[in-house]
């Protein structure tokens, strides 16, 4: 759409032509800015409720720094996943107030503290080597404005451990199972909670586990009801569909 058409839908608002809801059914497309190496989407969050996420993986650091720059004042809170402590320090020289979640390996301008209430997300691991992508998923939901419960190292080689935690589990609107390995912790979770399980497998474990392979297959092959599954190491899309989900039990 161009600044003709644009001057045309608004005019047809004014006179009564057209209703707001429509011209704003047409304006969800729009606009982006185009920065040469990448076009910025600033009505993502129009559309569907978030900004514009940044993978960071294999862009430098003076592109995430620009694409934040140029998010900024939209408002909303900016993450850059997959970026190491090296990538944070350049970038914090063209966004200041951006701040680094080492473990998630997450890079974040927080605007907004004070969101609406996105419901409750649980990140549950099967043990501490999946830590680092369950706070890719934990750090996700709270910045998309989830409280978030983190229950870790709770696997099936010692499942006492996951019964002692269940009642801080069921209070979640949505909970999150990062497991390498055999992956069973899914299936275990999806037999005993009445929500949406948001299965993620890890590249955790020794040569057949085939770098998450397997517990990427047990979890597609649950028995289990309820439970979905994302892609390998994938805490970020873990996570973002958690508090999604989350959030519209919340309302």
């Amino acid at each position: 759409m161009n600044e003709s058409e644009l001057k045309k839908l608004l005019e047809a608002v004014r006179d009564s032509e057209m209703s707001i809801d429509e011209a704003c059914g047409k304006l969800k497309d729009l606009p982006y800015a185009d920065l040469g190496f990448a076009s910025v989407d600033h009505h993502r969050a129009v559309r569907t409720g978030y900004p514009e996420v940044i993978y960071g993986e294999n862009k430098t650091p003076e592109q995430i720094g620009m694409i934040m720059s140029e998010l900024a004042p939209k408002g909303g809170n900016i993450m850059a996943t997959r970026c190491t402590a090296e990538m944070y320090l350049k970038v914090k020289e063209i966004v200041p107030e951006a701040v680094y979640f080492h473990k998630a390996r997450i890079i974040a301008l927080v605007q907004k503290e004070d969101t609406d209430s996105a419901g409750t997300v649980a990140v549950v691991t099967a043990g501490t080597s999946d830590i680092p992508v369950a706070e890719e998923a934990a750090v996700t939901s709270e910045l998309m404005g989830a409280e978030v419960i983190r229950v870790y190292d709770v696997g099936v080689a010692g499942i006492h451990r996951l019964f002692a935690r269940m009642k801080d589990i069921e209070r979640a609107d949505a909970v999150v199972a990062a497991a390498g390995m055999e992956g069973a912790l899914a299936s275990v979770l999806g037999g005993l909670v009445n929500v949406p399980v948001v299965a993620v497998p890890t590249s955790v474990g020794y040569g057949a586990n085939l770098n998450g392979i397997s517990a990427l297959l047990s979890m597609l092959n649950s028995c289990a009801n309820g439970v979905g599954v994302v892609n390998i190491d994938n805490g970020f899309g873990a996570g973002y569909l958690a508090a999604l989900i989350a959030g519209k039990c919340s309302k």
